[in-house]
């Protein structure tokens, strides 16, 4: 099969799986799951063949795998869509497949699939919510399938053909459905348990954030087009189109339409990938399933945004050369990228929800990026962006493991606490073992542990791109926001596993079944071995050894070649200062924390640390600043002056004018005419029905021989008596 076909069959069978569970199999939970995985692992194989014929592709960024087919009719004319694979595609691709499939074979076991459900689906089990004692002598209620399981299923696969379909398509029309698409799916599936009301909220919050980044993506696209005529990539992006956008000036600010688009184009990936300010959705969406958090933070969502900035990334930095005037998107990715890494890793600190510090982690990351786009880091963004996802997505699965098995021991002890409070954990190492190992090699890859893992060559490397490029207040934010990951790492790796049980919870916890903790080993390696094919070439003693793979094979997607540049010691030692010092410092505050402590933070930092356990209140300010005036304009000036005031008081107003209209008309023209007439026809109708009551057809025979015998007297009275 050619490589352009199964760029159409990628996509399509995750969607095909949607619409099977949603019409027809929502009522077999093993269906359900089976088509969903089962679609997953094909696109995944697919998925694995495209890149490896990708890789073999002689100047695949000049000649790419390409197919499109005419879409919509346009006068004499087709809107074409296509897809297609370049270098980037190929790359996003590969830890697209690999993340989605194992965050769909982990959801099984996530979901207590296979477990007693109650005695109307499984005859001689006790119900659902019932106490049993087990072989212990433990009383525990009886665990059960996930409700709306096959629902849960059709959901994901829907998210994963929008992640599919974005990250294959050949033009921002495709792009911006799917991400819509997404928008939707994430609304869906972080208000998933909608009993919850926490959960609804969650979901609104996300919905309606996102949208704001959405509305000034969409101006671009209308920009883009408007100038250009198409959204095809290949022709947005070609030098005669970059140099007309580049020299035309818009009327916004007197920017040119590069930079207007360009930051209009940003404005979205602000709203998607959580930058500052509109994060705020980012963290509260770990209220739905874990998968789901997986799904958002390493596979789609967040993903999704940092890949239009790289994709559009000619566009974006056009016309940014040496002595030619700055680039105001650019200025703004590497201010709002730098500026969110390290406000997120600050408040990390300070939360004590397993999912939670993931969560901020994510932002802090996700600005990494964001700030190496700015500065023109290209190659080590995407590096990055590729890296992330793989470790990303195993801590998040890990924490769900984790989450699992306190669950487990409440169910054995009957004990009432918050299974995600990390402070109600500890000593889980022993009894998690598979989950343990996994997790702290997705906490080293995430603090950068030198050498052996993925994240310390993809942070490096964008150490370096702004030690390099003179952007040195870039390089110490960056550099202080990975001393920070590591510190916040490594709390939460020793408060969750290390030291001893904090609760009879956590000495009750147990090891998940196969089918969560295999995908997390899968995980793990490439969170270790991911980063070593981006090796620099001059990097000491082993450069030489890598053939720097990912730099050769990413960066021909630039016009020009990036330049090696001649190593320093500065960003390297930098890297190894901070990851090291924090994972250090991390574990001598956190080793010994007995139950019932406080954090040790408290104390010292006071009041500083009230502001990051409460986010520095950006929610509360968002609440008195936006949502509340919002609120009381829609109860005050909408509803009760125009709602119920002009708009109800004008039917009001029109239903009294006809009720004296119809007063007036009765007593003018009813009364006398209408009901006058009426009256005399009346009378009359009943004088002549009196007299024809008179006539009823029982008398009308009597009348009759009465006559007739009258006129036969007068004839015989004539004749005889008259004419005699």
């Amino acid at each position: 099969m050619t490589s352009e076909t199964l760029l159409w069959i990628i996509p399509a069978l995750p969607l095909l799986a949607f619409a099977l569970v949603a019409l027809f199999f929502h009522r077999s939970r093993a269906a359900s799951h089976g088509l969903a995985v089962g679609a997953a692992g094909l696109s995944w194989a697919a998925s694995m063949v495209v890149f490896v014929r990708a890789l073999s592709t002689p100047e695949l960024s000049a000649h790419p795998f390409e197919s499109s087919i005419a879409w919509l009719p346009m006068a004499d004319t087709w809107l074409r869509i296509g897809v297609q694979v370049d270098p980037l595609t190929a790359v996003t691709l590969f830890f697209v497949a690999w993340t989605v499939l194992m965050i769909f074979i982990y959801s099984i076991g996530y979901h207590n699939y296979g477990q007693p459900v109650g005695d109307h689906d499984a005859p001689g089990l006790p119900p659902h919510g019932a106490s049993v004692t087990d072989a212990s002598g433990h009383r525990h209620a009886v665990p059960s399938v996930e409700p709306m399981y096959a629902r849960f299923f059709a959901f994901i696969s829907l998210f994963a053909f929008a992640m599919f379909s974005l990250v294959l398509t050949d033009n921002l029309l495709v792009l911006y459905i799917a991400w819509e698409i997404m928008g939707l799916c994430s609304y869906l599936l972080i208000g998933f348990w909608y009993a919850k009301e926490s959960a609804r909220n969650a979901a609104v919050k996300a919905f309606l954030t996102t949208r704001v980044g959405d509305m000034f993506m969409m101006l671009g696209l209308v920009a883009l087009y408007t100038q250009t005529g198409s959204l095809r990539y290949g022709e947005v992006l070609s030098s005669a189109t970059l140099s007309q956008l580049t020299s035309s000036i818009s009327p916004v600010f007197s920017l040119s339409w590069a930079g207007l688009i360009g930051l209009l184009l940003f404005a979205g990936t602000v709203g998607k990938s959580a930058q500052f300010p509109l994060h705020v959705w980012l963290p509260d969406a770990m209220e739905g399933p874990t998968p789901v958090s997986a799904m958002i933070h390493a596979a789609t969502m967040v993903s999704a945004g940092v890949y239009l900035v790289a994709r559009f990334f000619p566009l974006i930095s056009a016309g940014w050369a040496a002595g030619e005037p700055l680039n105001p998107a650019m200025a703004s990715m590497a201010f709002i990228g730098a500026f969110t890494a390290l406000f997120a890793a600050l408040i990390a600190v300070g939360q004590n929800d397993i999912k939670r510090v993931l969560a901020y982690s994510t932002i802090s990351q996700l600005g990494y990026m964001v700030a190496a786009l700015g500065i023109g880091a290209y190659v080590a963004a995407v590096f990055h962006l590729v890296t992330h996802a793989f470790f990303k997505a195993l801590l998040f699965l890990g924490s769900g493991s984790v989450i699992h098995g306190m669950e487990h021991g409440t169910l054995h002890t009957g004990e009432t606490i918050d299974p995600q409070d990390m402070f109600n954990m500890g000593g889980l190492r022993r009894r998690m073992p598979v989950t343990f190992w996994t997790f702290l090699l997705g906490g080293l890859a995430l603090s950068g542990f030198p050498l052996v893992t993925a994240g310390f060559w993809s942070k490096d490397e964008i150490l370096s791109g702004a030690f390099h490029g003179g952007h040195l207040a870039v390089f110490i934010v960056l550099a202080v926001a990975a001393f920070l990951t590591a510190f916040y790492t490594m709390r939460q790796i020793t408060l969750t596993f290390l030291g001893d049980a904090r609760t009879t919870s956590a000495a009750h916890a147990g090891e998940n079944r196969p089918v969560m903790v295999l995908p997390l080993v899968v995980l793990a390696f490439f969170a270790v071995t991911a980063g070593w094919v981006g090796i620099p070439e001059n990097f000491p003693l082993i450069g030489g050894l890598a053939p720097a793979w990912f730099e050769h094979f990413v960066g021909s997607m630039l016009h020009e070649a990036e330049a090696v540049e001649a190593f320093s010691f500065v960003p390297l030692a930098t890297s190894l200062l901070v990851a090291l010092g924090g994972l250090a410092l991390g574990w001598l505050v956190y080793r010994r924390i007995p139950a019932g402590r406080p954090d040790p933070l408290r104390r010292p930092l006071g009041v500083v640390y009230t502001w990051l356990q409460n986010k520095f209140y950006v929610d509360e300010l968002y609440q008195a600043v936006f949502i509340r005036p919002s609120l009381w304009l829609a109860e005050t000036f909408t509803y009760r002056w125009i709602d119920l005031g002009i708009l109800d008081g004008i039917l009001h107003a029109m239903g009294r004018l006809a009720l004296w209209l119809g007063g007036v008309l009765r007593n003018g023209f009813d009364v006398p005419v209408v009901n006058g007439g009426g009256d005399a026809v009346g009378a009359g109708s009943r004088g002549l029905g009196r007299a024809l009551k008179a006539i009823q057809t029982g008398r009308v025979q009597q009348y009759m021989f009465l006559s007739m015998a009258t006129v036969v007297v007068v004839i015989l009275f004539y004749y005889f008596v008259i004419l005699a």
